[in-house]
This record gives structure tokens, sequence and C-alpha cells, in this order.
């Protein structure tokens, strides 16, 4: 009884800023600042003026930024999924020369705040003229250190014996990889989709520095350019704020079945 008592607190203080956002999103802009965030819904002032003014005159910029945001996120998603199951199988599965080497690499890689790697990244992005390209947000980290662990963790668990009867039925060693292990693989998968995805979404730095351009821009980028010395768009911030949560709301509630059993098995076999 405890233990739920505490998971229902801990919902309420998580719940409660989206429910402020959403409330103010549902007043006049100004005064939903002026006054502060309140909980309560004051009838009085209930309005989708906010909303009707994101759809209508900000829809372009706002859906360009939108739309920016959603292809990165998918783009890097994928190809973060692919490339750090693959290694992260071969690790797990493969005896090889630097095994080890290559594995505590990764775990200290882990350790190393972005800041550090941050102007030795856009050195490299400039040398491949990707400044100011969706490329240049996504490749630099294609093969991310924390999914490449945890889909070596959850690899490491699964049988060798796969191999062997996958070998004698002819299977080739890529062919391994696709039609037995990464069906074995699908709760990581599904856990990883949900941390990848929320990470790209809500990546603010790294795009701040690649991306020039308003066409090029993303959701936290370009709601940052409306809070300015010379005047506020506060409707279209709150809104869009408010908006840029449903994707990742959508994607959650799509692969939360996976969630909990592949952070699961994948921190404690190995």
């Amino acid at each position: 009884m405890l233990m739920l008592l505490l998971f229902i607190v801990v919902t309420v203080l998580m719940l409660t800023p989206f429910y402020a956002i959403i409330v103010a999103s549902l007043k006049p802009a100004k005064l939903a600042i002026s006054s502060g965030l309140s909980y309560k819904i004051d009838w009085e002032l209930f309005t989708f003026e906010n909303y009707r003014s994101l759809f209508t005159e900000s829809a372009d910029t706002y859906f360009t930024w939108f739309k920016n945001s959603i292809v990165i996120t998918i783009l890097a998603t994928i190809l973060s999924l692919f490339l750090s199951a693959f290694v992260g199988y071969g690790l797990a599965m493969y005896d090889f020369k630097l095994k080890n080497v290559i594995f505590v690499a990764i775990l200290l890689v882990m350790m190393v705040p972005m800041e550090i790697i941050m102007l030795p990244l856009y050195k490299l992005m400039i040398s491949f003229k990707m400044i100011n390209t969706l490329w240049g947000v996504i490749i630099p980290f294609a093969v991310a250190p924390l999914p490449t662990f945890f889909f070596r963790q959850y690899a490491s668990g699964l049988p060798k014996d796969f191999m062997d009867a996958g070998r004698i039925d002819g299977c080739t060693e890529y062919g391994m990889f696709f039609r037995i292990f990464i069906p074995l693989m699908v709760p990581a998968f599904g856990a990883m989709v949900i941390l990848i995805a929320l990470s790209n979404w809500n990546n603010f730095l790294w795009p701040l520095l690649i991306l020039r351009t308003n066409d090029m821009l993303t959701i936290p980028i370009g709601l940052s350019t409306l809070l300015t010395p010379y005047g506020n768009n506060y409707q279209m911030l709150i809104a869009g704020s408010v908006m840029a949560i449903l994707p990742i709301l959508l994607l959650f509630v799509f692969f939360q079945r996976y969630f909990i059993s592949g952070l699961t098995v994948g921190g404690v076999k190995g």
C-alpha cells in the first residue's frame, strides 16, 4: 500500500507541469505569462485562440520546425537502433582480438560529457560540409554508446546455441542477426526506441550549433527563438510546446509494453 501511494505521488508530481502548460494554453497567452502558471481552469478566459493562431498565422514556420524534428528523430532513431544493435550483437556473440578493449572504450565514451567532444565534432562537420543540414545533426551520434552497451548486455543473455543451429541450417552470419537475433531482441528495440527518439526529439545543444537558417530549425530551437528582447510570441510558444509533447506521448503508448521488460532483461543479463 505504501509503495502504491509513493507511485501515485510521483505520478502526480511528474504530470503537474504538463497539466499546467495545457491549462496555460487554454487562456490568453499574455495573461498566462503575466499572472504565472495556474492549475485552475478559468472558464471565463477559456479560449482556443493560441491553437487557432498556431494552425493559421504561424502554421508555415511551426510545422517546418515540426517536420525537421520528425525527420531527424525518425532517421536518427532507425540508424542508431540498427548500428548500435549490430555492434552490441557483435561484442556479445563473437570472440576476437581487442574485444574487451573496444567494450571498455564504449564505457569510457559514456562518461565523457557532450561539451568536451563538441568542438572536435563541430570541426569535423565543417570538413564534411554538413553545417546547416539535417545529416549534420544525425551522423555524429549514429552509433551511440548507451544503446550499444544496452544491446551488448541484452544479447549476452541470449543462448549462443541459436548461432550453432543457424550455421547447421546454412544461415549466413548476417542472416543469423537479421532472421534469428533481431526477433529475439524485440523488447530491447522497444525500450531503445523510446529512449533514443526522446533524446533526439529534445536535443537542443548540438542542433543549435549545426543548424543556421530558420527553415532548418527543430522544435526546441525554434521555440527558443520566440523569446527575444524585441518581442515575444507567447501564443506560438505555449501552444507549440503542448503540440511538441504529442509525438513522444504517442510513441510511449505504442512501445510501453516493451519498455519495462526490455530495460529489466537488458539490465540484469550479461
